[in-house]
């Protein structure tokens, strides 16, 4: 059985030496993200697989890293599980009422907000995601607001605990085309 991919994203690291490949496909219960992130950062080199599972409403079910950052094995296994989130089994406090991931070494997972917000009216949306400040093993809460612009590609984005933010670009998918000074990239459309 072959696997739907509905849209491939390809990004070009502004920061720093890497890239990321991440492709969008439907399951039977909702959407299934897979990509594979390649970058050097202050801890060496690393190239990373991942996984994020969510249901049909863009919610995060569960995600899974694995492969090698500076020769360390890195293998992480994340859960939402009854309102709690698990990181390799261990419960992580402080994310009551969290519905995204967010991965910070790629911009895949800015998606499932996006996404939401482009099938819904409003006009803006407030998500808290569980962050996993890579290479820190451990979750923590990110509240964020994506708010339209009135460009049909831009949205401006907040992060409430970094005080991060900028206007994202992104394309028909919901995945980040131009994200400042982190990220560049390109789109294909199944079809």
């Amino acid at each position: 059985m072959t696997e739907l991919v509905v849209a491939t994203a390809h990004w070009r690291a502004l920061d720093r030496e890497g890239e990321d490949k991440c492709r969008l496909s439907p399951t039977a219960n909702g959407w299934l993200l897979v990509g594979h992130a390649r970058f050097r950062d202050e801890g060496g080199f690393a190239a990373l697989d991942y996984v994020v599972r969510c249901d049909e409403a863009w919610h995060t079910l569960s995600a899974d890293i694995a492969g090698i950052h500076d020769d360390r094995e890195v293998r992480l296994h994340i859960q939402r599980d009854n309102g709690a989130w698990l990181l390799n089994e261990a419960e992580q406090p402080g994310l009551d009422g969290v519905a995204d991931i967010d991965l910070s070494f790629t911009p895949a997972t800015n998606l499932m907000p996006l996404r939401r917000l482009l099938e819904g009216r409003e006009t803006s949306l407030q998500s808290s995601a569980a962050w996993l400040h890579y290479p820190e093993p451990a979750l923590q809460r990110l509240d964020q607001t994506y708010a339209r612009t009135g460009q049909p590609d831009v949205m401006s984005y907040m992060a409430e605990q970094t005080g991060y933010a900028t206007q994202l670009t992104f394309d028909r998918a919901g995945f980040v085309t131009l994200y400042p000074e982190l990220w560049e990239g390109e789109v294909t459309h199944a079809g």
